[in-house]
């Protein structure tokens, strides 16, 4: 059996791994703890970010080996969460399609035990015997003929040890992505920006008695109170209400007027497709993504006007820290030169890319392509961004032919994009020559466990926790492209899309079944 296969290869490797890994640990525990911690600190984050996914991989595969062959499927460890690159993952759900919280799972598999690296038990990188496009084809000519897909269907299987395509049908043509074309942004932002960079919500001094409040395009600022436990914090307004009335208090000002600058971004606010709960008006200002409600993502009824709603609400946190805010809050710019008195920061970019890609975050996804413009000296709108990211990845050479990004987020019916791109993008992002895109990968939601695949897979036991992939959804499309390890231990990257549908479940299981097939087969 196919499964009883896998499982064996994972479980020597994963046995292997452990041992290897504890001795290891205990040689450095002995030998220098504080020096090895001070190197671990210095790493940049997104090294610690791949290093991790391995060692938690090989830590914890003994740990729930037992109960895993008990459920019939390939269990263990490789979960991170999207907020940070640890074994722990938060479920929820996405910008797509929005359930309730489907509540605690089994862990999942490592389907990239060392991105980039040798695929489990193999004695060299790729070791794993190669599939063949004949191979793919028997498994997967067939359900391409699934009567649930569109008239336009297309698929492309690449090997990433190989670097080449292993199996392609239709993926040159250009077709619209819907949210698949969040990889792009990603790619793009990170490869611009950089995985470390974090973005800056200030305040300035705006003349007499008067301040600025100056919004970077951090869509992740938040005014609600934060999370007990939480290990890193978004940027939060009260933070700033603190230490902006410190300040001011430090210079005796406890009357001040209120400006907000909103400028960094220019162009239309509005996304093509009007208002709409998927995405609040896109600014340089906002805080809880100008939500009406308590939620943290999926759809919600949105501010009209979400930097003004930010300064408000920055102007009442300043009030209860005894700074009086003369007069309503109202646009302004900030000097060239300003004099800062505070300012927060965001997450790294490379933890806004894994919450955008699990969540399938709309708001996240726009301000990306707009850093990706900043990055790149072009307008920071949706012309501007479209621009930057394809500058960037043609910088990378990737296959541009016929795409189109007309916003970051998917919701244009205008993108244009090939199942040969999206492929493409994801084994670059694996590439061990390409790190700081690793959050491209890590981000990616699991196959029944996690963000918009949280209910999706069920009874399918060989693509349940192997699949990691971005989804893609809008009526008449559907979308997905991701990552996973063959019957033979072969990582292989994948892209599948149709547009024409008529019935969205049927479509979202025929795809399902294509990325299954992959993760079931040996395909020689």
């Amino acid at each position: 059996m196919p499964e009883t296969r896998t499982w064996q290869v994972r479980w020597q490797s994963v046995q292997r791994s452990a041992r290897a890994a504890t001795r290891a640990a205990g040689q450095r525990a002995q030998a220098a703890p504080d020096a090895a911690r001070q190197a671990w600190q210095a790493i940049p984050r997104h090294t610690q970010q791949t290093w991790q996914l391995t060692a938690v991989s090989a830590a914890t595969g003994l740990a729930v080996a037992i109960a895993a062959v008990a459920a019939a499927g390939p269990w263990d460890s490789g979960q991170r969460t999207a907020e940070r690159a640890e074994a722990a993952v938060i479920d929820g759900s996405s910008g797509e399609h929005h359930a309730a919280d489907p509540g605690a799972k089994p862990s999942a598999p490592p389907v990239l035990p060392a991105l980039g690296g040798p695929t489990p038990g193999s004695s060299g990188r790729g070791a794993a015997p190669v599939p063949t496009n004949e191979g793919l084809g028997d498994a997967l000519d067939p359900l391409l003929e699934d009567p649930a897909l569109g008239p336009l269907r297309t698929a492309s299987v690449l090997d990433l040890a190989a670097g080449r395509e292993v199996f392609g049908a239709g993926q040159t043509k250009p077709a619209t992505p819907a949210s698949t074309v969040k990889i792009a942004t990603a790619v793009a932002a990170l490869a611009t920006r950089g995985p470390d960079h974090r973005i800056d919500t200030a305040v300035v001094m705006g003349g007499k008695n008067r301040i600025v409040l100056v919004g970077g395009g951090d869509p992740t600022l938040t005014a609600r109170a934060p999370q007990a436990g939480a290990a890193e914090q978004p940027a939060n307004l009260r933070t700033l209400a603190d230490a902006t009335a410190r300040a001011l208090q430090h210079r005796h000002l406890t009357k001040i007027s209120l400006g907000y600058d909103a400028s960094a971004y220019s162009g239309p606010v509005e996304h093509p497709i009007g208002p709409n709960e998927n995405l609040a008006p896109v600014t340089a200002l906002m805080a809880d993504e100008a939500r009406l409600d308590d939620s943290e993502h999926g759809p919600a009824p949105r501010e009209a006007d979400p930097a003004g709603a930010a300064a408000r609400t920055f102007a009442d946190l300043l009030h209860q820290r005894g700074i009086t805010v003369d007069g309503e809050p109202s646009a302004a710019k900030a000097p060239a030169r300003p004099d800062r008195l505070a300012t927060v920061r965001s997450l790294p970019l490379s933890a806004l890319v894994e919450r955008m890609l699990t969540y399938s975050d709309n708001d996240i996804a726009e301000a990306l392509a707009r850093q990706a413009a900043i990055g790149s000296r072009q307008p920071a709108s949706f012309a501007g961004a479209g621009k930057a990211v394809r500058t960037a990845l043609a910088r990378l050479r990737l296959p541009l032919s016929g795409a189109v990004f007309a916003d970051g987020s998917g919701l244009d019916r205008a993108d244009r994009v090939s199942a040969a791109l999206l492929s493409r993008l994801l084994m670059t992002a694996s590439a061990p020559d390409h790190g700081a895109l690793r959050p491209v990968v890590t981000g990616l939601p699991v196959a029944a466990f996690t963000g918009t695949l949280s209910n999706r897979y069920a009874g399918q036991s060989a693509g349940a926790g192997a699949v990691r992939a971005k989804t893609g959804t809008l009526t008449g499309v559907n979308t997905l492209a991701g990552t996973v390890v063959d019957a033979d231990g072969r990582l292989l990257v994948f892209a599948f899309m149709t547009t024409g549908t008529t019935d969205a479940q049927g479509a979202q299981r025929a795809l399902d079944n294509l990325a299954s097939a992959v993760a079931n087969c040996g395909c020689r």
